[in-house]
């Protein structure tokens, strides 16, 4: 069985600098539960380079959810901000960061396929 979460934050540790996050700089802790386990990981963007590990420390923002939520966010079935309006996500500190970083999940599958679509007819009569 595959782990979404586990698989989208250690693909993050990989890419080094994301030129999306470059005027970025900050840490983000996720509390993700799963019943009474919490899993936790930490993002810290500075000028765009990412770094990712498992430390429980202190940040400039948390996130707090559920781990089943979380995975459908990092699979695209949800998107971030709207589970945040939902109240389905806690934000504390500098949501900012958060912001910048939901550029780096994936979009819904449909919206994806229509983007692909839209952009390949582009200029075809």
């Amino acid at each position: 069985m595959t782990d979404p979460t586990a698989e989208f934050f250690e693909e993050l540790g990989t890419r080094g600098s994301e030129p999306l996050l470059r005027r970025s700089t900050g840490t983000v802790r996720f509390d993700l539960s799963n019943g009474k386990r919490t899993e936790r990981w930490l993002v810290a963007i500075r000028k765009g380079d990412l770094a990712v590990s498992r430390r429980n420390v202190r940040a400039d923002c948390v996130v707090s959810a559920d781990k089943a939520l979380f995975d459908d966010i990092v699979t695209g079935k949800t998107h971030a901000v709207a589970a945040a309006l939902r109240d389905e996500l806690n934000l504390e500190g500098d949501v900012r960061l958060v912001v910048a970083l939901q550029r780096l999940f994936p979009g819904p599958a449909r919206s994806r396929r229509r983007r692909r679509a839209t952009t390949s007819t582009r200029g075809k009569k």
